[in-house]
């Protein structure tokens, strides 16, 4: 399978049975790019370029896979992509009312690793890794090192989820938990399974659209291997991100009976247009994924160059509502520190 690049070049892309390769994923998180030098002198950018990243890195590390770079324009420093990817200096800036805790994590903890922020719902964090580092993420400053990670290092956590029966459903996060082992995760999830009061299990994830031969054989066993019903969350922004190899990615997942959403961050000079935002919809939905949140940036410090206003975002739903059918519009939602629940916009 090839794919073009918008300036005519094809690109590799992995084959149906590559995919199903275990290990090939695995190599792409090896190959990523982590020198900001690397990446200006790929996408042939501008010397200033490299010094801003540079020093912007300092702070939180670039990691971006090379899957994801060959969808960015050369020469292009305000191609959207490479936008969500690239330290700039504005992450430098401090202005008031963004915090390293933007959404609350610290008071949602009950042990370490897993919180609970609303009824019936906990989440785990798996891991500190990702399949890419954006630039907005609003867990940049969390303490990774203070979480469990492990099946025998999630036992406090499994055992809490055990002794509450008013939870039912059990998210995993991180960090991205896909960057972890299979035969790790179906350990975790036969454990789940074990929990009489657990129905369902959701996997928030970026490496579907970062790796997309990350969704193989051995991820869909476990994934759909036990009585939980499985869910998992994508995370697309644009829709140059939905290229064929992770539309066929996504494909798999609902094939094997897997309910597929996308949430979506709002993005100043990235998705924060009426017509980016309508087709990345409609992409979702013609491959069975619906546009499930639009997110109001979370104020995170680092991100505040990314901000749209909310009076900004509620006119682009409203376009969007005129536009598309209702199943396909987003909704446009803040998560609030404490809120017992997501806080809808429009």
């Amino acid at each position: 399978m090839r794919i073009v690049t918008p300036t005519g070049d094809p690109v590799r892309t992995a084959s149906a049975n590559e995919i199903r390769q275990p290990d090939r994923w695995q190599t792409a998180m090896k190959q990523a790019i982590r020198d900001p030098a690397e990446l200006c002198r790929l996408l042939q950018l501008p010397p200033a370029c490299v010094e801003a990243a540079v020093a912007a890195a300092a702070d939180f590390p670039l990691f971006v896979p090379r899957e994801f770079v060959a969808k960015m324009t050369p020469g292009d420093p305000h191609d959207p992509l490479l936008l969500q990817t690239l330290p700039v200096l504005r992450e430098l800036d401090s202005p008031q009312g963004f915090t390293d805790d933007p959404v609350g994590d610290e008071a949602a903890t009950l042990t370490p690793g897993l919180l609970q922020k609303y009824a019936g719902r906990a989440l785990l964090v798996t891991t500190g890794a990702c399949a890419v580092h954006c630039r907005y993420c609003f867990r940049r400053h969390f303490p990774y090192t203070e979480v469990p990670s492990g099946v025998a290092a999630w036992r406090e956590a499994v055992e809490a989820l055990a002794a509450d029966e008013s939870i039912y459903e059990v998210l995993l996060s991180g960090g991205d938990p896909l960057t972890l082992a299979d035969a790790t995760l179906a350990q975790l999830a036969e454990q789940l399974a074990a929990i009489p009061h657990l129905r369902r299990i959701r996997v928030h994830s970026r490496l579907p659209i970062m790796i997309p031969q990350r969704i193989n054989e051995e991820l869909l066993a476990w994934l759909t291997g036990t009585r939980l019903t499985a869910i998992v969350v994508i995370h697309a922004n644009h829709p140059r991100e939905l290229e064929r190899p992770v539309l066929a990615a996504i494909e798999r997942l609902s094939q094997a009976g897997v309910m597929v959403l996308n949430q979506a961050v709002l993005l100043a000079g990235i998705n924060d247009d009426v017509d980016v935002l309508a087709e990345l919809s409609e992409r979702l939905t013609d491959h069975r994924v619906q546009p499930y949140y639009l997110h109001q940036l979370d104020r995170v410090k680092g991100a505040a160059h990314f901000e749209v206003s909310r009076e900004r975002g509620t006119e682009l739903i409203r376009q969007l509502r005129t536009r598309l059918p209702g199943y396909a519009v987003p909704r446009y939602v803040e998560e609030i520190a404490g809120e017992p629940n997501k806080t809808i916009i429009a």
